[in-house]
């Protein structure tokens, strides 16, 4: 058996023109005009940060990570909907896409990888393939948004050779498919 290479990607500070081919920032963004509500006298100021898109069951799960080696071994995508992670807690967690495509794998050129400082999360678009996210601190608990089926998806039954598909989930093993395993840089 051939070993495995390892793709270095560099971890970059998130920006919203940065991450653009991906999704969108969820947090404070000022250059999103507020929509005409005047609640609160003015005290409460409501911003559309992205639209969410799902057309089934959606749900809000609670994961807790703990930190593991850098090195992704996969990367998912769900066509069907949008999906995000919202730190809780403040803590930092980086996180790894590939910008969608209409191929059955994600376009290893264009794969970079964003260091989350807590203060904000993100929501993907449609298709983006990703990795989970990986803690950088210990019990780093982040709420995911997705649809259920892409949660039951994961379940060990719908898992073949390393590899998971379901109704709204492909999740591609990079060193069967590609021979790699991708190394992220801090």
């Amino acid at each position: 058996m051939s070993e495995t290479e390892h793709l270095k990607i560099r971890v970059e500070t998130p920006t919203a023109e940065a991450l653009k081919p991906f999704g969108v920032v969820l947090g404070r963004d000022e250059s999103v005009a507020p929509l005409p509500i005047d609640l609160y006298e003015g005290r409460v100021k409501v911003r559309r940060a992205g639209k969410f898109v799902s057309d089934d069951k959606t749900e809000m799960t609670v994961c807790t990570l703990q930190r593991r080696p850098y090195i992704a071994e996969y990367m998912e995508r769900h066509t069907e909907h949008t999906q995000a992670f919202v730190p809780l807690g403040s803590k930092p967690f980086v996180a790894l896409f590939a910008p969608p495509n209409e191929e059955a794998l994600p376009d290893l050129k264009e794969i970079r990888a964003f260091l989350f400082d807590g203060s904000a999360g993100f929501m993907m678009h449609r298709g983006t393939w990703h990795e989970f996210p990986f803690a950088v601190l210990d019990d780093t608990d982040l709420l995911v948004i997705l649809r259920s089926e892409a949660t039951e998806g994961l379940k060990s039954d719908n898992v073949i050779g390393n590899e998971a598909v379901g109704p709204d989930l492909e999740k591609r093993d990079m060193a069967a498919r590609f021979g790699v395993k991708i190394e992220l840089e801090l």
